[in-house]
């Protein structure tokens, strides 16, 4: 695990010293974040970088897990979906169950933060304990999903907990809703010297392709992403298939599972079904689920990163391949277009014929492909590496102390 002065290369000593400056205002402090699994997905990244890195900065800050069983998962991934305005059918037995397990781990954890910071909806419930400790914690709901076009039964359902919060927090302007609690803009982030995105020599990139049987004698086109529906991994093999009609070239979908998503298997078998016997088409499962060297090797050996998304939160796959200096061709849905400006740093896109139509531009104009990559690497360098997400983090804990004050830093 890198240390936060290994940042000072990559963004700057003046950006290491004020995180070191605002930590000192948090002494005492414990900040408890709370979600529903470990491993898979964005929100147990970025808490297995920003915690310890945290710590260091002598903020006490701790991470701790929701239970749930098959039933409890399913029904969150449902409304996971309808906050992305998917429809769904969810009956007021299931409503009741998510509220009777949510009861059963409020008892269970131990609440010991001074700021518990609660991720996303499996959780939020929790928040029926604030009542217990009086004004002596704070409380964040922290949305890291895509909640601008909701549907209206799940949204009002949870809205009943999240007006409860001291705060929440949001990965987008446009996921903002009208609530009568403080809201706050702090996108997610990805660490420049995590395995995931560090650099890696030629040989660690050949083995992983070796070890996946891929060869470099033909483009490779990649989507990292869970086997999510959202993610459309059907709508990228319809892109390649489009575009290998013109130019012979590769897929990669690859993605690992997580513990709160019981999807996946569903959609990594309608994946396999579309792909058939197609030698071009590599669907792979990375396992471990945090085996992220090898994540990091196949983005590093494509010549054009997708992330077709139909819904997304934040979508960090972006960030990731960006920082890589990656041309990425994206879904123009979520948090991707603060990533990208279309044809400066990516492509937006929003069909399957214009995503097959961008792939075959920029595999036909590697120099202009090239410059959407270094373009794209400057954007996540100034904006979305975790050094910000923390002072961030770091600004809104400090503010919830000080309300109405000014803070003088120095």
């Amino acid at each position: 695990m890198a240390k936060i002065n290994d940042y000072i290369k990559i963004v700057g000593e003046d950006i290491i010293e004020e995180l070191k400056i605002l930590s000192e205002r948090l002494k005492g402090k414990v900040i408890q974040n709370i979600n529903s699994t470990s491993v898979g997905g964005g929100v147990a990244e970025i808490l297995n970088r920003i915690v310890p890195l945290m710590n260091e900065l002598g903020v006490d800050t701790r991470w701790d897990l929701i239970k749930g069983g098959e039933r409890f998962f399913n029904i969150t991934k449902r409304f996971h979906n309808t906050l992305h305005g998917i429809p769904a059918e969810i009956s007021d037995e299931e409503f009741d169950y998510f509220l009777q397990v949510e009861n059963e781990n409020a008892q269970a954890i131990n609440f010991y933060g001074d700021v518990i910071l609660i991720h996303d909806p499996q959780p939020i419930g929790l928040i029926n304990r604030k009542k217990d400790f009086g004004n002596n914690k704070k409380w964040i709901w922290r949305c890291h999903i895509d909640i601008s076009h909701p549907e209206i039964k799940v949204w009002d359902f949870l809205k009943q907990f999240i007006n409860s919060y001291d705060a929440s927090i949001f990965s987008a302007p446009v996921f903002s809703k009208e609530l009568p609690i403080k809201q706050f803009l702090i996108s997610p982030s990805i660490d420049p010297l995590s395995d995931k995105n560090k650099e890696l020599d030629a040989s660690t990139i050949d083995s992983v392709l070796y070890k996946y049987k891929i060869t470099k004698d033909k483009p490779i086109i990649t989507q990292i992403s869970r086997y999510d529906i959202l993610k459309d991994p059907l709508g990228v093999i319809d892109a390649f298939k489009l575009v290998r009609k013109h130019i012979d070239c590769q897929l990669i979908l690859a993605g690992n599972t997580a513990t709160d998503d019981p999807e996946h298997d569903k959609v990594l078998n309608m994946v396999k079904e579309k792909a058939g016997n197609d030698s071009d088409i590599h669907i792979l499962v990375i396992e471990p689920a945090n085996n992220d060297i090898e994540i990091n090797a196949l983005q590093r050996a494509s010549d054009i990163v997708l992330q077709k998304s139909l819904k997304e939160g934040f979508g960090l796959t972006v960030s990731e391949a960006l920082w890589k200096k990656k041309p990425v061709i994206a879904g123009a849905v979520g948090g991707i277009p603060l990533q990208i400006t279309h044809k400066h740093s990516g492509i937006l896109t929003h069909t399957v014929e214009g995503t097959a139509y961008w792939i075959k531009q920029l595999i036909n104009s590697p120099e202009y492909a090239k410059k959407l990559g270094l373009n794209g690497h400057e954007h996540i360098k100034n904006n979305f590496l975790l050094t910000r997400h923390i002072l961030e983090y770091f600004l809104l804990f400090t503010s919830l102390y000080h309300s109405g004050d000014i803070i003088h830093l120095n």
